[in-house]
């Protein structure tokens, strides 16, 4: 456990710092704020690497091989399953608040239309339209590649790190609930920014933060499941960057007047929005459960 906590500890301690600098500097508002979330992110790999250095163990126990032979399918499904998620999160919270649907992406026409405006620039609505269609198909084939550095600086720390380690000690079951946890609870002081839910609802930035934690045990358990059938942080990597890319589409085509809450969608980080994530954490849960329980017995039946 000696290692877990030396990993978490410089985790932490670098990840809330570099968190309230930016919060004492103007928070999201401040013009430096992507280059420190992508910074954040990158902190886990760095602690790993640290970790392993301090406590002499071997960089090959870390999970980063990509072990593809018989595991290409848990690859595509890393790829692919997060979008398919995300749209039908979407498409159940738009048959449930159809007011809020609006096909036609008024909404954010009218907010690209206003900031090419502002430099100087014309554009049509049929060609803003043209370029979000674009920019949903170039996330779907794209966005894990696109993503991938600063995703897995976050996986090979939480999936690839802390994961397997916690299964040492743990059952897989337990050590996965723990990893969401804790992958939850690090995102606390960007959640006190406003990430994800913003600011102006009741219970902030603490509503917000037990949220995050409930987001990220879901979500968290798809990807350890597969990150623990291919002994690899590389799917979940994907899996990761493909949420972080794709998520937004959803928001795409909400109505210039709709009264949207976070806390239900149509983003996955909503109840609504997020019910695929939600049911695909619960059955990974169950398998991971499971399977560990298959292991179980058939050790106890060699040693009988």
């Amino acid at each position: 456990m000696k290692k877990i906590f030396i990993f978490l500890a410089i985790t932490f301690l670098a990840t809330w710092t570099l968190a309230f600098v930016l919060m004492a500097n103007g928070g999201y508002s401040n013009q430096l704020t992507t280059f420190i979330l992508s910074l954040c992110m990158l902190v886990p790999a760095i602690s790993v690497i640290i970790t392993t250095l301090v406590t002499k163990e071997k960089f090959k126990d870390v999970w980063i091989k990509p072990n593809l032979k018989g595991n290409i399918k848990y690859y595509i499904l890393a790829w692919f399953l997060p979008a398919i998620l995300v749209v039908l999160g979407a498409i159940l919270y738009y048959c449930i608040y159809p007011a809020n649907f609006d096909a036609n992406m008024t909404l954010m026409i009218n907010t690209l239309k206003e900031q090419t405006a502002n430099l100087g620039q014309v554009i049509t609505d049929e060609q803003i339209k043209m370029t979000l269609y674009i920019q949903i198909i170039t996330a779907l084939l794209l966005a894990p590649v696109l993503n991938i550095i600063t995703t897995m600086g976050e996986e090979l720390g939480w999936r690839g790190y802390l994961l397997p380690n916690l299964c040492k000690k743990y059952s897989p079951f337990i050590a996965t609930i723990v990893t969401g946890v804790i992958w939850g609870i690090w995102h606390a002081p960007l959640i006190a920014m406003g990430h994800n839910y913003g600011l102006g609802y009741k219970f902030a930035p603490w509503g917000g933060m037990l949220a995050m934690i409930v987001f990220c045990i879901f979500v968290g358990s798809f990807l350890s499941y597969i990150t623990l059938k291919v002994k690899s942080s590389i799917p979940a990597a994907i899996s990761h960057g493909m949420i972080n890319g794709f998520a937004s589409v959803s928001t795409l085509f909400l109505s210039v007047n709709n009264n949207a809450n976070p806390f239900i969608g149509p983003l996955p980080v909503g109840i609504i929005g997020g019910s695929g994530f939600i049911i695909t954490g619960v059955i990974c849960l169950i398998l991971i459960k499971k399977e560990s329980l298959i292991k179980s017995l058939a050790v106890k039946e060699i040693y009988k």
